[in-house]
C-alpha cells in the first residue's frame, strides 16, 4: 500500500512539473507575439530608409535653412530704447550716461551702383549706418535693373541697416507744391514698405532744404527729420578715395555726436573702410541708428 502511495505521489508531482513548463512556454510565446508589431515596424521604417535615402538628409537640409532663415530675420533692423537724441544742429547727444563719444554714418542716393558693396564692407566691420533712397532708382525703365536695385534695398535691409526715405526725385522742396512734396515724399515710404515690410523711421531732404511743410509732414509719418553736421565725398577735391578718407576723419568738423553725410559714389564706396578704422582709431563708436530717439 505504501508503495502505490508512493507511486501515486511521484506521479503527481511529475504531472504539476509538466504544467508549470507549459505555463512558461506559453508566457514566451505570449512575448514573442506582442514583440511581433514592432519588430516588424522597425524592419518597415529601415526598408523605407533604404529605398529613400535622401529622405533624412532632405529634412535635415530644410531644419538648417529654417534657422538661416530666423537668423537672417533677427539681424535686420529693430529700434531698440532710446539712448541718443538729435540737437538742433543735426548731431547726437545721449539721453542718460551712454558714451557720448558717437559718430554716425549715413549714405545718401542709394541704390545708384555701390550701395550693396558699401553694405558689406561696414557689415564686414561691423559698423551701423543708415542708407537713404531716392525712389527714381527703383523706378528705372530697365526692369532687370530696378528688380536688381530692389533685391538691393531688401539685402541691406535684411543686413540690419535702416533704410531711410531721401524723396522720390531729389530735388528742391521748396521749389514744389505742397501736394507735389507729399508725393515725393510718401511714395518713398510706400516703395520701401513694398520692398522690406516696413515703413522707414528716418528721413533726410534732398540739399538739407526743409519746408514746414515737410516738417509737419515728416513728424506724422513717424519719421525723424535729419540733416548731417558734415560731409565731402560731392567737393571735387575730395572725389578720390584717399582725399576724402583723410578729410572725414581729419576735418575739424569732427564731434561728439558728428552726424556724417556719404553718398554712393565710387570714391566713397572705396574710401569707407579707411573712414571707419580711422574713426575707431580716434576712439569714436560708430552709433546705432537703433538707438537714435524717433517720433
Amino acid at each position: 500500500m505504501k508503495r502505490w502511495f508512493s507511486v501515486f505521489l511521484l506521479l503527481l508531482v511529475f504531472l504539476a512539473a509538466c504544467g508549470g513548463n507549459e505555463g512558461t512556454s506559453g508566457s514566451e510565446e505570449d512575448q514573442t507575439a506582442s514583440d511581433e508589431p514592432a519588430a516588424e515596424q522597425q524592419e518597415k521604417d529601415s526598408t523605407e530608409s533604404l529605398e529613400n535615402p535622401g529622405e533624412g538628409e532632405k529634412e535635415k537640409e530644410e531644419t538648417e535653412q529654417s534657422s538661416e532663415e530666423e537668423e537672417d530675420a533677427q539681424e535686420a533692423f529693430v529700434q531698440k530704447e532710446a539712448q541718443y537724441e538729435m540737437t538742433d544742429n543735426w548731431s547726437f547727444q545721449p539721453i542718460a550716461d551712454a558714451d557720448p563719444k558717437v559718430a554716425l554714418l549715413t549714405i545718401d542716393d542709394i541704390p545708384d551702383a555701390h550701395a550693396m558693396e558699401m553694405a558689406e564692407t561696414l557689415k564686414e566691420k561691423g559698423a551701423p549706418a543708415i542708407f537713404f533712397v531716392n525712389g527714381h532708382f527703383l523706378d528705372t525703365p530697365d526692369e532687370e535693373l530696378a528688380e536688381k536695385r530692389k533685391q538691393w534695398v531688401k539685402a541691406i535691409h535684411d543686413m540690419g541697416f535702416p533704410i531711410g526715405n531721401h524723396t522720390y526725385s531729389h530735388k528742391d522742396l521748396k521749389t514744389m507744391s505742397e501736394e507735389e512734396q507729399r508725393e515725393e515724399i510718401l511714395t518713398v515710404s510706400d516703395q520701401i514698405e513694398e520692398i522690406t515690410g516696413e515703413r522707414p523711421v528716418f528721413y533726410r531732404s534732398p540739399f538739407g532744404s526743409n519746408t514746414d511743410f515737410v516738417k509737419e509732414l515728416v513728424k506724422e509719418e513717424g519719421m525723424l527729420l535729419m540733416n548731417w553736421t558734415y560731409g565731402y565725398d560731392w567737393e571735387q577735391e575730395y572725389q578720390n578715395a584717399s582725399s576724402l578718407a583723410d578729410i572725414m576723419v581729419d576735418t575739424p568738423l569732427l564731434a561728439n555726436g558728428a552726424n556724417l553725410l556719404m553718398h554712393d559714389r565710387d570714391w566713397t564706396n572705396k574710401a569707407l573702410g579707411d573712414i571707419v578704422d580711422g574713426l575707431r582709431d580716434k576712439g569714436y563708436t560708430l552709433l546705432d541708428p537703433a538707438l537714435i530717439q524717433t517720433p
